[in-house]
């Protein structure tokens, strides 16, 4: 004699309809709160309309040839970036930065002030990050002009 199957399957409708119970009171209980999303972050450039700007793309190529250590050519590509214009100051910044560091490591100390004190005057909120300014090279000289008035 077979038995009707209704009966195995009851003990998963009452599993089924307390894990549903259980969900629901809990449902009610959490305040339903109908907040804004968060305005999108501000547009930006797109790197590949900066790559179509000749300073952009030579402080990105710059920036690539200092990380590569070929120091000399970023020197050049960083001078290239300053005298083509580039749009941002915080740009122009980075650029007299770089040329700072390299001025500093090849002992040519003059310079490397001058460049600190370019990147000041061009972005007055310039500064070096926790790990440059700890530099022994060019975190002295950095910090030497960052405590002079600037003009």
């Amino acid at each position: 004699m077979n038995t009707p199957r209704t009966t195995s399957t009851r003990p998963h409708a009452l599993l089924s309809a307390a894990l549903a119970a259980s969900l629901l009171t809990g449902c009610e209980s959490l305040p339903l709160q109908l907040t804004p999303a968060p305005p999108p972050p501000p547009a930006t450039d797109s790197v590949v309309l900066l790559l179509q700007l000749p300073a952009e793309r030579a402080l990105i190529g710059g920036l690539r040839l200092y990380d590569e250590g070929a120091f000399d050519r970023a020197e050049q590509a960083l001078r290239t970036a300053l005298l083509q214009g580039l749009r941002d100051r915080r740009d122009t910044a980075v650029a007299h930065k770089y040329l700072a560091f390299i001025a500093c490591a090849f002992n040519r100390l003059p310079e490397c002030e001058r460049q600190f004190r370019n990147a000041f005057a061009v972005d007055p909120g310039f500064v070096l990050t926790d790990a440059e300014i700890g530099h022994p090279i060019w975190g002295p000289v950095y910090r030497r002009i960052a405590g002079q008035p600037r003009r």
